[in-house]
């Protein structure tokens, strides 16, 4: 499955751009034949804009869910991008998945929040593992820090998840993450992982790019530099198969020795 990662921290502050640029880039990845659309974590509406977080919160299936909806369906390929997501008075770090016919097929709400900026403004989510059929392939949803959890990534593992996708909102001095981590999650866990990250400066953060899509072999099929970007790599269900089947990772697991990790 030909998977596009969006590079961008699109418009700080307005959703009204943000949807925009999502809708012009998913038109180029539509025509570079990609089924998917990956946008970073709180694409939407930006991430270090305060008080705003709470402001431009919407519910899973609000307005703006409804306008990517109709990007998607309009350009002939799925989205996920990450959202404020309000559920009453609770506002959660959220990313959705939404197919190419404008189905929404999954929603997952970040469940290990970073620093003081999330825990004042977020509830951590409580479901570890969102999970979803998309082109012949389970496609998982995590979110930036998750994936730094290596007992979140071999959860996804152990219950199927063929692709994760991970947008994100990683900054400086934190940038082996997507140089070195997630390449070892992919392999490790033997899965395709799409990690899709904002760029440049915003507020007091300096987000570092270096999107990259890594196969289960470790290897990264695609890698952002620091700028704006759309990168694409194939997610290749016949190589993943093969990898799983030479690996011995999963197999070879001794669950009984590990009880003291819980």
């Amino acid at each position: 499955m030909r998977t596009a990662l969006l590079q961008s921290s699109g418009r700080p502050g307005s959703v009204v751009e943000n949807l925009k640029v999502l809708d012009e880039a998913a038109g180029r990845a539509a025509a570079a034949g990609a089924a998917l659309l990956a946008a970073p974590e709180m694409f939407l509406t930006g991430y270090a804009i305060g008080d705003d977080v709470a402001r431009l919160a919407e519910p899973a299936d609000g307005d703006s869910a409804d306008a990517i909806a109709e990007i998607a369906t309009r350009h002939g390929l799925a989205i996920a991008y990450g959202y404020p997501e309000r559920d009453g008075e609770t506002v959660y770090n959220s990313a959705q998945l939404i197919s190419a016919d404008g189905t929404r097929l999954a929603n997952y709400r970040k469940t290990h929040l970073f620093g003081c900026f999330e825990r004042d403004q977020f509830t951590p989510g409580e479901q570890p593992v969102v999970q979803a059929e998309l082109n012949g392939l389970t496609v998982g949803l995590m979110i930036c820090y998750d994936v730094e959890f290596p007992e979140n990534v071999r959860a996804h593992a152990l219950a199927g998840t063929d692709l994760l996708i991970v947008p994100t909102a990683q900054m400086h001095p934190f940038q082996f993450v997507a140089e070195s981590l997630v390449p070892v999650r992919a392999w490790e866990n033997q899965m395709y992982v799409a990690y899709v990250n904002r760029v440049g400066p915003e507020g007091e953060f300096e987000f570092v790019g270096l999107s990259v899509l890594a196969g289960p072999d470790g290897i990264a099929r695609t890698r952002a530099g620091r700028g704006e970007e759309l990168v694409f790599a194939d997610a290749d269900p016949a190589f993943l198969a093969a990898s799983r089947e030479a690996n011995p990772y999963l197999n070879d697991r001794r669950p009984g020795l590990y009880g003291s990790l819980v």
